[in-house]
């Protein structure tokens, strides 16, 4: 699928979330998942510039996102943990 449209349709949702709401319970717990996801891979990203020097990278993925944005600080440090302990 093209990009433009994939974004036009995400756009176009959230437009309509913020105008009607989301009266249904899921719904505003999976966008509270989503939010803490996206959390998640900003920690990251910042523990990945500022553990560059170092020579810390943990990947940034769904699952290490999920786990960093769920757990918080310290989902963080234990990934940063397996990063260094277990797999070197």
């Amino acid at each position: 699928m093209d990009p433009i449209l994939i974004f036009s349709i995400l756009g176009g949702l959230i437009l309509i979330l913020l105008f009607i709401g989301a009266p249904l319970r899921p719904l505003r717990w999976i966008g509270q998942l989503f939010i803490k996801i996206i959390v998640g891979a900003l920690l990251l990203f910042f523990v990945n510039f500022f553990g560059s020097s170092f020579d810390l990278h943990i990947p940034i993925n769904f699952i290490t996102s999920s786990v960093s944005g769920i757990l918080g600080i310290p989902g963080l440090a234990a990934l940063v943990i397996i990063k260094t302990m277990i797999v070197g």
